[in-house]
């Protein structure tokens, strides 16, 4: 009889991969946590339960196979596991970086909840294929069949090319648009380095271009090309162009100079990191070396800037939340890494100005709050303590506070794109499909920001989507 491979977790301690000291990982935009050795990958799969109802694969907006290949890779069938990975993930190794597994898998798996330690899903997903690209079993894109039908994808970010990828391995021609001058969106300009080293990105928009997905990069739909135009190029066009307009913070001195958006900080920052030359970084508009840096915001984002500022070497960086750590929308994951690199975190804390000297910033008017009573979504409202305003000094303030829509319709001349309030577009649950014939949508432009996992399904459905409509079509023509 066999040994078992498998229900370890007992025996065997969740172990992380090792994770560079943050004295060492401050000094640069490395990740920070290194490859599993192939043994502990196959230990730590080992721990997995396999249970009846996997309540992680149940939590995962893809619904990926994942007690399938844990133990795929426990039993050293790694390949496999590759394989069983990729049928339902078009960009696993980016998910097992950058997916919030402690909201998601891992937050619901079941031996975390007997008090034995998660599973490290996210780890061993980007070990597998991290190591299927050493290995070769990373196959190009090579249809069986090229078929006329043309799809044009506005927005090159993890929706829009997670898209593009079904499509092309059905032989579909795809036509990718993006305003950048890289593919990838904010995979590419939006996630620090620590998080999502950038070679990651590119050999991917690599392996799209070989198989045949065409980019027109530095397009901007509606000054470059029109909407009605590629809608008559193409037989189906998929709108996934995320969100990128800042939310901004009406408060006195906000329009004061060091008071930056987080996009435009991000960004500037992997400009550099691919060797582009960034006038505004240059100038120190956009660079937080020697400076008092003060992060407003609990989310994601808000953690990608602070932890940036430090490597960039700021004297000091604070971020402020309006409501304490247990009720931050950000990585739990994410907090603890930014606090050991030595970012100092105000809870209940929010801004109620900027001070100003001449035309610049100098610090932050901050009052103290409470939580009070649940507000509609349940959480407890922060309520503002009287008399226990002070001011924290800042050279720069990095506003992190969220993304809202473009307004499509109006910059592309298109009144009938159907929106809603939010200016989010109108589409059908579960193909992306829109009012407007042939005109699909995906990810955060429907959701609103959201998840990089969430927009890859919502890509990958609305390309089968697409297909099933043509292939549709194609019968009724040959009849």
């Amino acid at each position: 009889m066999a040994k078992q491979p498998m229900l370890k977790f007992v025996n065997i301690e969740r172990d992380m991969p090792q994770k560079r000291e943050a004295g060492e990982r401050r000094e640069d935009f490395n990740e920070i946590y290194a490859e599993y050795a192939d043994a502990k990958a196959k230990e730590q799969s080992s721990r997995c339960s396999q249970c009846g109802v996997p309540y992680c694969q149940q939590h995962c907006p893809l619904h990926n196979n994942i007690p399938d290949w844990l133990r795929l890779t426990a039993e050293g069938r790694l390949q496999e596991a590759y394989e069983l990975s990729q049928a339902t993930n078009t960009f696993p190794e980016i998910c097992g970086r950058i997916c919030p597994q402690d909201r998601l898998c891992e937050g619901n798996c079941v031996i975390e909840g007997s008090g034995h330690g998660t599973v490290t899903i996210g780890s061993v997903e980007k070990y597998i294929t991290d190591t299927a690209w050493d290995q070769g079993w990373v196959l190009p894109i090579s249809p069986s069949v090229e078929r006329a039908e043309t799809v044009g994808i506005i927005g090159a970010g993890p929706g829009g090319l997670a898209a593009a990828d079904v499509l092309r391995r059905a032989g579909i021609q795809v036509t990718v648009y993006d305003r950048y001058d890289r593919a990838g969106g904010l995979l590419t300009y939006g996630i620090p380095g620590f998080k999502l080293e950038k070679d990651v990105v590119v050999r991917r928009n690599d392996q799209l271009a070989q198989g045949g997905v065409k980019f027109e990069l530095n397009t901007d739909v509606g000054t470059d090309v029109s909407f009605a135009d590629l809608r008559a190029k193409h037989d189906a066009i998929i709108i996934a162009t995320g969100v990128y307009k800042s939310r901004d913070l009406q408060a006195e001195g906000s329009e004061a100079g060091g008071v930056l958006r987080a996009i435009d900080f991000l960004t500037a920052s992997n400009r550099k990191s691919f060797g582009d030359a960034v006038p505004e970084f240059d100038s120190g508009a956009l660079n937080a070396e020697g400076k008092k840096v003060v992060v407003i915001g609990g989310g994601d984002t808000a953690m990608d800037c602070v932890r940036t500022s430090i490597r960039q070497g700021a004297t000091s960086v604070k971020c402020l939340y309006r409501r304490d750590r247990a009720n931050m929308p950000g990585s739990q994951r994410e907090v603890q890494n930014a606090e050991e690199e030595g970012v100092v975190f105000e809870w209940l804390s929010a801004p109620k100005g900027f001070v100003v000297e001449g035309d610049a910033v100098s610090g932050v008017m901050v009052q103290k709050m409470r939580l009070g009573a649940p507000d509609a979504t349940g959480r407890q409202a922060p309520e503002v303590i009287d008399g226990a305003d002070y001011v924290e000094d800042a050279d720069i303030v990095i506003m992190a506070l969220g993304f809202e829509p473009e307004a499509l319709p109006t910059l592309w001349n298109e009144p009938e794109l159907p929106v809603s309030r939010w200016g989010t577009i109108l589409t059908e649950y579960t193909s992306g499909a829109t009012q407007m014939d042939g005109v699909y949508a995906v990810g955060d432009i429907v959701r609103g920001a959201s998840l990089v996992v969430w927009a890859i399904k919502d890509g990958r459905d609305c390309a089968e989507a697409i297909l099933e409509k043509m292939n549709a079509n194609a019968v009724i023509a040959a009849e």
